[in-house]
């Protein structure tokens, strides 16, 4: 089943329950996933609909900070319900071993020595992790690995 078949198989489901949060978000990503088909003028692959779903999850993340900085909580609860509905639709997130074993593979891989191999260590690891870590965690944990 296809991203949009089970978005629209959600949102009649979230309908008939009258869940008005979880069908509020799926048609928010649903809108997002078309206007970037439409955009790019053509279906979108998996890889393609899940640098949307990426980027409904940062963008979300970013406002809950800034919810949480303002002292917010009644919005930022509201960003976190949004967060959970949308990583049901995310592939399953690498733990933190499975992230150090798979870094730890890549530096080999590549003979990285040092902090300026940091680079090459990110681009050849980020398509690997791609929805499956926050970009902001593999960063982390590369830099302590190369230090």
């Amino acid at each position: 089943m296809s991203l949009l078949e089970r978005l629209n198989s959600d949102m009649k489901e979230a309908m008939r329950n009258k869940e008005k949060d979880r069908l509020s978000v799926i048609r928010m990503v649903k809108a997002s996933l078309q206007n970037e088909a439409i955009k790019l003028g053509k279906e979108l692959s998996e890889d393609e609909e899940l640098t949307v779903l990426s980027r409904e999850v940062k963008q979300r993340k970013d406002s809950l900070q800034e919810f949480e900085k303002a002292g917010r909580t009644d919005l930022a609860n509201k960003i976190k319900t949004e967060l959970t509905y949308i990583h049901e639709y995310m592939p399953k997130q690498l733990s933190e071993d499975e992230l150090k074993e798979l870094i730890s593979q890549v530096i080999q891989e590549l003979g990285a020595t040092s902090k300026a191999d940091m680079g090459k260590v990110m681009g050849k690891l980020m398509p690997l992790v791609k929805g499956k870590a926050d970009g902001s965690v593999v960063n982390r944990m590369v830099l302590e690995m190369l230090s």
